[in-house]
């Protein structure tokens, strides 16, 4: 059994025709696919709204116009992004210890809903950057380099390091980046003005602590 496979509790018929008993299973390969996918997009949806990149995505926007390069380029950047925080999370799950490496991700996803509580603001120097090759160009450089040591990219380490699916977690927190920010975007930044922002804080906040405990405890073990 190692830390992070996950397993379930399946009824096995009793022998001839008695009472069924209740047996722990190891998961499937495509049930341990999809809890990465969905956990990583879950986790990282919730966790970006607010976030300064989704700012950034309501500045390019408005200032644009032009929804379709800007997502193209908002999707490519996060790709790119979160497949080297994906690879840096499965190395550190591939070389440390288990033991350790549940302490070491409980205390991050923890740190990770401290984080979340937090209000993010964008820099000026973000939010207008003077490239002249492109609205695409633009968005992926700039996306790009927003998104180096924020909250989504360090939890895409914590869950490429909790789950042994590098492939489902990059889709899923790239999945998770577009559900938030293309709306964002779509809407030109209008849909964002009324969004209960500190409300979406407390819930990521309450989901990463969730999953910090469910670490720390060894859930699923």
């Amino acid at each position: 059994m190692r830390f992070g496979e996950t397993f379930d509790i399946v009824p096995v018929p009793g022998s001839g025709g008695g009472a069924v008993s209740w047996s722990i299973a190891a998961r499937s390969p495509l049930g341990n696919l999809m809890e990465a996918f969905l956990v990583s997009a879950a986790a990282v949806a919730i966790g970006e709204i607010g976030d300064k990149t989704q700012l950034l995505a309501f500045i390019l926007a408005a200032r644009f116009r032009r929804p379709g390069p800007v997502i193209a380029g908002i999707f490519i950047a996060t790709l790119f992004n979160h497949a080297l925080a994906g690879v840096v999370g499965g190395w550190v799950r591939a070389h440390v210890d288990p033991s350790i490496l549940r302490w070491v991700l409980g205390a991050s996803f923890l740190a990770i809903a401290a984080w979340a509580l937090k209000a993010d603001k964008l820099d000026e120097s973000e939010a207008r950057p003077r490239s002249v090759h492109g609205v695409f160009l633009v968005t992926v450089t700039a996306f790009f380099l927003a998104e180096i040591g924020d909250k989504t990219q360090l939890a895409t380490v914590a869950l490429a390091a909790r789950f042994d699916n590098l492939f489902a977690v990059v889709a899923g927190t790239t999945m998770g980046m577009l559900l938030a920010d293309v709306p964002v975007v779509l809407a030109g930044g209008k849909a964002s003005l009324r969004f209960p922002f500190r409300a979406v804080r407390y819930v990521s906040a309450a989901l990463f602590a969730a999953i910090g405990i469910a670490v720390l405890a060894g859930f699923p073990r």
